[in-house]
């Protein structure tokens, strides 16, 4: 299918998604396939965030709105739809409830101790 085109580059592309919840709804992919972000080589990365910050600035100019979410879904539980790393832009307004980050309970609070236990798990992996 023809993709309409936002911006591309050596390593990177920018393209307007087939839904619109908002106008201005843009995937910013790789060009060469990774199944996510975790398997992204540093080069690709930085350019991937490059055209990701280039694009979100030029979504807000052509459709303000009250906010922008930027998102890359990995795996089936958090609903990633295509196994290509793409990462979604979307222009968002107040009240839309579109992708909203916890359900209508917001979890509680973890203490200090745990953060620094979570915290400590992660730099070990790190390494």
């Amino acid at each position: 299918m023809p993709a309409s085109i936002v911006h591309q580059d050596e390593l990177t592309m920018a393209f307007v998604d087939l839904r619109q919840f908002h106008p201005g709804h843009v995937l910013v992919i790789p060009k060469k396939h990774f199944n996510d972000v975790r398997d992204l080589d540093e080069r690709t990365g930085a350019a991937l965030m490059l055209t990701v910050t280039r694009v979100t600035r030029a979504i807000a100019k052509a459709f303000p709105s009250e906010g922008i979410s930027v998102w890359h879904s990995i795996g089936e539980a958090a609903f990633q739809e295509v196994p290509h790393l793409h990462v979604h832009i979307h222009s968002r307004k107040r009240g839309d409830n579109f992708l909203r980050v916890y359900p209508a309970e917001v979890p509680h609070q973890a203490d200090q101790e745990t953060r620094d236990e979570i915290a400590a798990r992660l730099r070990e992996q790190l390494q």
